[in-house]
C-alpha cells in the first residue's frame, strides 16, 4: 500500500549523519521537515535542510508533542542512534516518560520503540520507514569492494549470519564477531562498535564482523547502518572482514567506506 506524503515532515534525529541525510533528500524532493534533534552533533548540519530544527533531550516528551502539534506534523521519520545506556544515565525524563518506562514489561529495543510508535499514533501522528527518503544508501549483495573474501573467511560469514539471526530473534542485537567459527561478541547495549572492539580484543587479529536485520525487522526503526566509524574500529583491532545483509543494511557514505576498506585490505560484503 502506498503511503500518501504530507508536504510537511517530521524528523526525530539522533545521533550521525543519516537524519542530515534525510532532511536534505526531503527537501531536495519539495518538503518541508521539521526536527526534533535528541543529539548536538549534527544540530548545526540539520539547521541546513529543515524549516526548523528544536533541541530535546529524549525524555522530554511533553516539549517533543507540543513542537510537533505546533508545527501540525502529522508524519514522522525516526533517524540516528539514541543509545539506550541513555537510561542509565539520571536523564531528564519528564512525568509522562517515567510513567512510560515503569509501564514497560522490558526495556529492550524493538518493545521500547513499539511502545513509543503507539503513543505517536494515539496523537494522531503516522512514523514512517526510515528508508522512505534514503532507499539509495541500502546495499546490493555482492563483495563491494577490490578486496575478495578466502574459503576461511566465508566460512565465519555463514556461521556469523546464522548466529546473528538467531540473536536478532531475541531482540539482544543485530551484529557479531567471529574468528575461526568461535564466538568472540554478541552486540548488546554497547553497540556495533564497542561489540567490535571487545570481539577483536579476544580475537586479536583476523575477527570478521556480521551485521544483519532482525528476522520480523520493522523499517520503522533501527535499519542497521554502518559508517566510517566502524570500518576504523575494525582496522584498529585487526579485523579483516564486515558482511552485512543485503537490501537491509545502510552505509553512509559508501563509496567513501569501500575505498578505505580496499586501502586497508578488508572485505566489505553483503550477503
Amino acid at each position: 500500500m502506498a503511503i500518501s506524503l504530507e508536504h510537511v515532515q517530521g524528523l526525530i534525529a539522533g545521533d550521525g549523519c543519516l537524519p542530515v541525510k534525510m532532511a536534505k533528500a526531503a527537501q531536495e524532493n519539495g518538503f518541508e521537515v521539521i526536527a526534533i534533534s535528541l543529539s548536538p552533533d549534527n544540530y548545526k548540519e540539520l539547521k541546513k535542510y529543515c524549516s526548523k530544527v528544536y533541541s530535546f533531550c529524549p525524555g522530554e516528551t511533553f516539549k517533543i508533542e507540543k513542537a510537533l502539534k505546533d508545527e501540525n506534523v502529522k508524519q514522522i521519520t525516526f533517524l540516528g542512534k539514541v543509545n539506550k545506556r541513555v537510561l542509565l544515565k539520571r536523564p531528564k525524563f519528564d512525568s509522562r516518560a517515567i510513567d512510560f518506562i515503569k509501564k514497560a514489561v522490558r526495556l529492550n529495543d524493538d518493545k521500547i520503540m513499539l511502545m513509543i510508535i503507539e503513543e505517536f499514533n494515539n496523537l494522531g501522528m503516522e512514523i514512517l520507514d526510515q528508508t522512505l527518503f534514503i532507499k539509495n544508501l541500502m546495499i546490493p549483495s555482492g563483495v563491494l569492494g577490490k578486496v575478495q573474501p578466502t574459503q576461511e573467511q566465508l566460512d565465519d560469514v555463514n556461521y556469523g549470519y546464522w548466529l546473528a539471526k538467531e540473536v536478532g530473534k531475541l531482540d539482544i542485537g543485530q551484529s557479531v564477531v567471529i574468528k575461526d567459527k568461535m564466538i568472540m561478541a554478541v552486540e548488546a547495549i554497547e553497540g556495533t562498535d564497542k561489540c567490535i572492539t571487545r570481539g577483536c580484543k579476544i580475537a586479536k587479529k583476523g575477527a570478521r564482523i556480521v551485521k544483519v536485520s532482525k528476522p520480523k525487522q520493522d523499517k520503522r526503526f533501527d535499519i542497521p547502518t554502518i559508517g566510517l566509524k566502524t570500518l576504523k574500529t575494525m582496522i584498529k583491532y585487526k579485523a579483516d572482514l564486515i558482511a552485512l545483509e543485503a537490501n537491509e543494511t545502510i552505509i553512509i557514505n559508501q563509496e567513501e567506506v569501500v575505498k578505505y576498506a580496499d586501502k586497508h585490505g578488508v572485505v566489505i560484503m553483503a550477503v
